[in-house]
């Protein structure tokens, strides 16, 4: 599929267990660039916000085992679709986290209004969050980083096989398989069917094939002039960062980060790969004053 060709909408594209959760909530739309930014919402409107942001090449499926736990502790669960990813148009003026952000935050008080609301952000959404909560304060009154990239720790990709030089379906999916357990999960054992079925769907929509800022330190250098609290969340099996656990406390240290979970059991994808912990934790921080 080429970046130019119409992409139909995610949910035709969904396996079962997803379309029930999709079922569960209420859609939203902003305008972003020439089309529009889709949100999707969870949990009882009064509930306080509490706003995720997927990792690259994600959608709001990246949080598929964790909104209706949120929702259930009484939050109202808000989810985009980042601009360039899933349903929602690419935004103007870039195609990284340095352009997602401005266009989230544009958009964000339409869906939770003028108050600072609680972020977290799952990799490339943590980025977006930090990039965001530097340049508007005024809307972020607390951030969560998940398994977030740049802080100068990697300055090369995992070495990942391309799904679209698969000629076959299968061939497609194995690829997709082998990319979710180099990156994304702790174990090949831990791949399973609906990981691959959302990997299949999320992975053609990423229209933002130019990202770089993942590979420098823009979010070490971002993090110390932030005035909101910020915590973290990481699993030890990450495949981007178990070589380097005590640089990334290091450095995450120095950012002002006021605590980082490890969780021992899980990878880059840990509200996916361990659910229940990330929701023990989560919840314990967001808790914190």
């Amino acid at each position: 599929m080429h970046a130019s060709a119409p992409i139909p909408p995610l949910q035709t594209e969904l396996p079962p267990e997803a379309l029930r959760v999709l079922s569960l909530a209420r859609r939203h739309a902003t305008p972003c660039g020439d089309g529009e930014m889709v949100w999707h919402a969870w949990g009882m409107d009064s509930g306080e916000p509490l706003v995720l942001l997927h990792g690259g090449s994600g959608s709001w499926t990246h949080w598929i085992r964790n909104v209706e736990a949120l929702a259930a502790a009484g939050r109202r669960v808000v989810v985009p679709d980042l601009p360039g990813f899933g349903d929602s148009a690419r935004p103007p003026g870039g195609q990284d986290a340095d352009a997602v952000a401005p266009a989230v935050a544009h958009a964000l008080p339409a869906i939770v209004g003028e108050q600072p609301v609680e972020l977290v952000g799952f990799s490339f959404g943590g980025l977006c969050g930090a990039l965001l909560a530097a340049a508007r304060p005024q809307r972020v009154k607390r951030l969560v980083l998940v398994g977030a990239p740049g802080l100068g720790l990697r300055d090369r990709r995992l070495p990942l096989t391309s799904w679209r030089a698969q000629p076959t379906r299968e061939g497609r999916l194995a690829a997709h398989r082998s990319n979710l357990a180099t990156l994304m999960l702790s174990t090949p054992e831990r791949v399973d069917e609906l990981a691959v079925a959302l990997q299949a769907a999320n992975v053609p929509r990423d229209r933002m094939h130019r990202r770089r800022l993942a590979l420098t330190d823009i979010l070490a250098r971002t993090l110390p002039a932030l005035h909101c609290r910020v915590d973290a969340i990481y699993g030890e099996q990450d495949a981007l960062y178990r070589e380097a656990l005590p640089a990334l406390r290091a450095r995450l240290a120095e950012g002002k980060v006021r605590e980082c979970i490890l969780l021992p059991d899980a990878g880059h994808w840990l509200p996916y790969e361990d659910p229940d912990a990330f929701h023990v934790a989560l919840l314990r921080l967001l808790a914190s004053t």
